[in-house]
C-alpha cells in the first residue's frame, strides 16, 4: 500500500519542482529584456519588484500539484518562519535533483538539472556583470522599501545604541591624553619610555579599524561590532588593575585594537538603515556622540584624577590610584553599548548582499512594524514579499583537511577570514572604486594629521606657557642658616643657595619644585617627606637620618652623603594632585575644546543635505587651515584656548562630512573594508602628527602652523574632486 502512495508523492513533488523551475526561467527572461531597455529602467516603478504572478497554466498547475489554496500577494515569504513558501523562487543550490519515479517529461527534467551547469560554464566577467546589474536593481528597490518602512522609532533606537559605541571611541582617544602623565608617574616610567602609551593605542586602533571593518563585510555589522566592543571593554577594564607599565601598554593596545572597529562599522550599519533623504542629516547627528564621549572623558578626569584620596593600596606592591578609577569609569559606555547591541538586529542590507533573503525580509518587516506602531498605525501591512538578491559568485576556498583538533580548526577559520578580508580589500582598488579610495585616503590622512597634531601641540604649548609663568614666580633664598627648626609645611617653587641646616627636623612635609644648591645638611632628621620635582645639587649631607621618605639617590645630583641612614624608604613613584592647579586646568581646556564643536555639529547636521557633502567638507578643511594662522597671535593662555575652540569648531564639519561621504561612496560588499582602511590611515596620521608636532613644542611656532595649514588646505582641495553622493541611492 505504501509503494503507490510514495510514487504518487514523488510524482507530485517532481512536477511541482519542474513547474517552479520553469516559472523562474520565464521571470528571468522577462527581467533581462526589461533591463536592456534604458528608458524603461529610468522609469521603473516599485511594482516592478513585487511578486508578479505567471499566467494561468503554470500557476494552476503549480497550485494543483501542491494541493493548497493560493496565498495573497501581500503576505511575506520567509523560510525562517514558515518553511519555503510555495510561490518563492528557488535559490542557487536549493534544487535537490530529479524526483523519484516517472511521469514527468524528460525534457523539463533536463532543463531543471542543467541550470547550475550553465552558470558554471559562464565566464567570470559575465557573472560579475550580472551581479552588478542585480546590485543596481537591488539598490533601487531597497531605497523604496526603506521609504515604505519609514523613519521612526526603530532608527532612533539604533541611533542611540550605535551612539554609545561611537561615544566609546571618543572616550578612548581622550583617555590616552588624560591618563598618560599619571600612569607614567605612578609606574616610574623613565623619560625614554614616556609617550609610548599614546602611540601604542593609536597603532592598535589602526590595525583594529582595518581588521574589524573588513570582517564586518564577511560576517555582518552587528556581530562584528559586538565582538570588537567586547574586546575593548574587557582589556580597558583589565588595564586599570595591572601594575607593570609593559603589561599596561599591552592591555591598552588590545583595547585600542577593539575600539578601532567602532567608527567604520557604526557608520556602515546606520547608513544601511536610512533612506536617502534622511541619511546625510542623521549620520551627522550620530557624529555628536563622539563629542559627547570627549565631554564625558574630560568631565570624569576633572572629577576623579586630581582626587588622590580616591585610592587604596595593598602594601607597597599593589597601588590603585585615582587615575585607575577613571579608567574603569571610562569603560562604562562600552559595556552599555555591548548590552544594548544584543537587542538590535543585523543590517538587512548586509543580509541581502550575502543572499539571505528571508532574514533580510524579517528585519525589514520588524523595522516597518516598529515604526508603524509608533505612529499609531499598527494595522498597516508590510506589502513587500519579494526582494532582489544579487547573484552569489562562488569563490575558491581551500578545503580543510579532516582534523579533530579544535585548535587547528580555529587557526584554519582565522586564516580563511583574513584571506577573505584581503580579497575584499583588493576590490577597493578596482575601477571605478580605485580613484575614490585614493582620494579618500588622502583626505582622511590630511585631516587627521592636522587635527591630532594640533590637538597634541595646543595643550603642550599651554603647559609650556604655564611652566614659563611658574618659573617666573620662583623664590630664591641665599646664604640662609637655620638650627633646631621644625619644618612641617610645604615648600614650593623655591631655590635655596648656599644654605646651612643644622639639627633641623623635616616632618610630614612636601618639597614641590624645590632645589637646594651648594647647601649643607648636618645632623638633620627627615620623616614622612614627599619630594616632587625637588633635588639636592652639589650639596653635603652629613650624619642625617631619613625615615619613610622618597628621597633616594636620584634626588642627589653631584652631592656627598656622609654617615647618613635611610630607613623604610617609600617605594614606587609618589603622586599627588593636592592643590595642583595645572591638572584641573588641562582637563578644563580639553572640556572647552570639545564643547566648542557643538555649534559645528548642529550646523553640519542641518546643512548636510542642503549645502552638500563636498562643499561642506572642502570648505571646512580650507577654513580650518586658514584659522591656523591666527596661532601667531597666541601669546597667552586665554588666546591659545580661544584659538583651540575656533579650530575645533571649524574642523568638526569636515569630520562629519567625511564620515557621510565615505559610507556612501563604497558599495555594500566592501563598505566596511573601505571605511576601515580610511580610518586606519586616520590613525596612522595621528601617530605621525603626535610625534612630529610633539617634538616642536617650545622650539618654534612657524613649522607647526605652516605644516598644519598646508596639509589641511591641500586635503580640502582634493576632497572637492570626490563624486557627489547627495542624490545617490546606497549601492
Amino acid at each position: 500500500m505504501e509503494d503507490p502512495y510514495r510514487e504518487r508523492t514523488s510524482l507530485a513533488k517532481g512536477a511541482r519542482d519542474i513547474a517552479k523551475e520553469a516559472k523562474r526561467h520565464a521571470v528571468k527572461k522577462v527581467n533581462k529584456v526589461a533591463d536592456r531597455a534604458s528608458d524603461e529602467y529610468a522609469g521603473r516603478k516599485y511594482s516592478r519588484f513585487e511578486n508578479d504572478e505567471d499566467e494561468g497554466g503554470d500557476e494552476d498547475c503549480y497550485k494543483y500539484q501542491d494541493g493548497q489554496a493560493g496565498r495573497d500577494d501581500d503576505e511575506g515569504s520567509s523560510d525562517a518562519t514558515e518553511g519555503h513558501d510555495d510561490e518563492d523562487e528557488i535559490y542557487e543550490g536549493e534544487y535537490q535533483g530529479v524526483p523519484a519515479g516517472g511521469g514527468a517529461s524528460d525534457g523539463r527534467v533536463q532543463m531543471a538539472v542543467s541550470q547550475p551547469v550553465a552558470d558554471g560554464m559562464k565566464d567570470r566577467r559575465e557573472l560579475e556583470k550580472e551581479r552588478e546589474a542585480d546590485e543596481e536593481e537591488l539598490a533601487q528597490q531597497y531605497e523604496l522599501i526603506i521609504q515604505e518602512c519609514g523613519h521612526g522609532r526603530f532608527q532612533w533606537q539604533l541611533f542611540f545604541v550605535l551612539g554609545l559605541a561611537l561615544m566609546s571611541d571618543g572616550v578612548e582617544v581622550f583617555v590616552v591624553g588624560f591618563v598618560l602623565p599619571s600612569a607614567e608617574t605612578d609606574m616610574c616610567v623613565p623619560n625614554s619610555g614616556a609617550g609610548w602609551l599614546g602611540s601604542v593605542v593609536y597603532l592598535g586602533m589602526m590595525v583594529g579599524a582595518f581588521f574589524w571593518g573588513g570582517l564586518s563585510d564577511k560576517v555582518g555589522r552587528r556581530q562584528c561590532l559586538l565582538v570588537c566592543m567586547s574586546v575593548n571593554g574587557f582589556f580597558a577594564f583589565l588595564s586599570s588593575f595591572v601594575q607593570g607599565y609593559s603589561t599596561f601598554l599591552f592591555c591598552r593596545m588590545l583595547s585600542g585594537f577593539g575600539i578601532g572597529g567602532a567608527v567604520p562599522i557604526v557608520f556602515s550599519y546606520f547608513a544601511e538603515c536610512l533612506a536617502r533623504e534622511k541619511r546625510g542629516e542623521h549620520l551627522s547627528w550620530l557624529c555628536m556622540f563622539w563629542m559627547v564621549g570627549g565631554i564625558y572623558a574630560s568631565a570624569m578626569a576633572w572629577a576623579i584624577i586630581p582626587h588622590y584620596g580616591w585610592s587604596f593600596s595593598m602594601g607597597s606592591a599593589y597601588q590603585f590610584h585615582s587615575w585607575r578609577v577613571f579608567v574603569v569609569v571610562c569603560a562604562l559606555p562600552c559595556v552599555s553599548a555591548v548590552v544594548a547591541l544584543t537587542f538590535m538586529p543585523e543590517s538587512p542590507r548586509f543580509y541581502l548582499e550575502v543572499g539571505k533573503h528571508d532574514e533580510a525580509w524579517m528585519v525589514l518587516k520588524q523595522i516597518h512594524d516598529t515604526n508603524m506602531r509608533a505612529r499609531g498605525e499598527p494595522e498597516k501591512v508590510f506589502t513587500v514579499n519579494r526582494i532582489k538578491t544579487p547573484k552569489q559568485l562562488d569563490e575558491l576556498v581551500e578545503m580543510q583537511s579532516e582534523s579533530s583538533n579544535p585548535v587547528l580548526k580555529v587557526l584554519f577559520r582565522i586564516r580563511s577570514e583574513l584571506h577573505g578580508i584581503w580579497r575584499t580589500f583588493l576590490k577597493c582598488w578596482d575601477y571605478p572604486v580605485k580613484d575614490n579610495t585614493v582620494k579618500l585616503a588622502i583626505v582622511w590622512f590630511s585631516l587627521s594629521f592636522g587635527y591630532y597634531g594640533l590637538s597634541v601641540w595646543f595643550p603642550d604649548v599651554i603647559k609650556h606657557l604655564q611652566a614659563d609663568e611658574y618659573a617666573s614666580r620662583v623664590k630664591i633664598h641665599s646664604n640662609e642658616r637655620t638650627e633646631d627648626f621644625t619644618f612641617n609645611f610645604t615648600l614650593e617653587n623655591q631655590i635655596h643657595k648656599n644654605g646651612v641646616f643644622i639639627n633641623d627636623r623635616f616632618i610630614g612635609m612636601k618639597f614641590k619644585a624645590v632645589t637646594f644648591v651648594d647647601s649643607t645638611f648636618q645632623s638633620c632628621y627627615f620623616e614622612d617627606v614627599t619630594s616632587i620635582g625637588s633635588y639636592f645639587k652639589n650639596c653635603t649631607i652629613l650624619e642625617a637620618f631619613f625615615y619613610n621618605t622618597d628621597i633616594d639617590d636620584s634626588k642627589f645630583i653631584d652631592s656627598s652623603v656622609i654617615n647618613s641612614t635611610f630607613a623604610h624608604n617609600k617605594t614606587g613613584c609618589q603622586m599627588t594632585f593636592d592643590d595642583d592647579y595645572s591638572a584641573y586646568w588641562v582637563y578644563f581646556i580639553n572640556f572647552l575644546g570639545t564643547l566648542a564643536v557643538l555649534p559645528g555639529n548642529i550646523v553640519s547636521a542641518l546643512l548636510m543635505d542642503k549645502v552638500g557633502r563636498l562643499s561642506m567638507l572642502g570648505g571646512s578643511m580650507v577654513l580650518s587651515g586658514i584659522s591656523c594662522f591666527f596661532l601667531w597671535f597666541g601669546t597667552s593662555e586665554s588666546m591659545m584656548i580661544a584659538m583651540l575652540c575656533l579650530y575645533n569648531g571649524l574642523s568638526i564639519s569636515a569630520w562629519n562630512s567625511l564620515d557621510v561621504v565615505t559610507a556612501e561612496l563604497y558599495p555594500t560588499d566592501r563598505r566596511g573594508t573601505g571605511f576601515g582602511f580610511c580610518n586606519a590611515m586616520c590613525k596612522l596620521a595621528a601617530v605621525m602628527g603626535n610625534l612630529i608636532f610633539g617634538s616642536l613644542v617650545g622650539i618654534t611656532k612657524s613649522i607647526p602652523i605652516l605644516l598644519a595649514s598646508s596639509v589641511l588646505v591641500c586635503g580640502g582641495l582634493v576632497s572637492l574632486r570626490l563624486p557627489d553622493t547627495r542624490s545617490n541611492v546606497l549601492m
